[in-house]
């Protein structure tokens, strides 16, 4: 059985991994920077869990959580990077803080989870890291310059990562996913759906089990003879 660490667990996407695997009784570690939605994912997926607030915004304290966790889940053998924020503006109307919030959370976050937990998936020699990123992190997205700029590193840190701990047997691999159905999707008009939808081939909404299942495949064997690899899934919406 393995032990999976799924961070942002009480999104779209995130819930639909954590159900996944929790289908498969796999020992989940779920993360949350509100204590009270740890409190909604402990009700919801149980005891035999484990969940802990990790707080992005300070690196100190996400360090020592991090560390936390290494110590008590030296067995941990998937780590599921999916957690992020958007703050969204035009670059001349930008903050700094802005910039540095969200290049912090969905970037930087990355870079202290792997930090702290990968020594122990080198010692066990085996181990699965697998990063949410989106099709924006290829396309850009005006109004978006600091998350295109934050999933787009986080490709570029996962392969360079890849090629570090491929001789370990650990696999390092990205999914960026396009618009997936979602609370956010579902509060578009039917005109902001229509314009969206004329870019998708498919001519419709990803739902977030579609991520999930690919998650799956790359935590499990199946997937022992891939790595360093960006896994697009966008309806068709971009090809490369």
């Amino acid at each position: 059985m393995n032990k999976i660490l799924v961070t942002g667990a009480s999104g779209g996407i995130g819930s639909a991994i954590a159900d996944q695997f929790a289908k498969d009784e796999q020992t989940l570690i779920l993360t949350s920077s509100s204590k009270d939605t740890l409190t909604l994912l402990k009700n919801k997926y149980g005891n035999s869990n484990f969940y802990y607030n990790l707080n992005f915004n300070d690196s100190k304290i996400l360090d020592e959580s991090l560390k936390l966790i290494s110590e008590e889940h030296k067995d941990l053998s998937v780590i599921v990077n999916n957690a992020g924020i958007t703050e969204d503006s035009i670059i001349l109307r930008m903050k700094q803080e802005q910039w540095e919030k969200v290049i912090q959370a969905n970037l930087s976050s990355n870079f202290s989870i792997i930090k702290n937990l990968l020594p122990n998936m080198i010692k066990q020699k085996y181990g699965k890291i697998i990063g949410i990123s989106s099709v924006v992190a290829i396309s850009g997205n005006p109004g978006q310059s600091n998350y295109v700029a934050a999933k787009s590193g986080m490709i570029g840190f996962y392969k360079s990562l890849a090629l570090e701990v491929a001789s370990r047997n650990i696999n390092v691999n990205v999914i960026s996913p396009g618009f997936i159905s979602s609370p956010m999707t579902d509060k578009l008009n039917d005109k902001q759906k229509d314009q969206i939808l004329q870019k998708i081939p498919m001519n419709r909404f990803g739902q977030p089990n579609e991520i999930a299942n690919l998650v799956k495949f790359l935590s499990s064997d199946y997937s022992n003879y891939i790595t360093g690899q960006n896994f697009h899934v966008n309806g068709g919406m971009l090809m490369v």
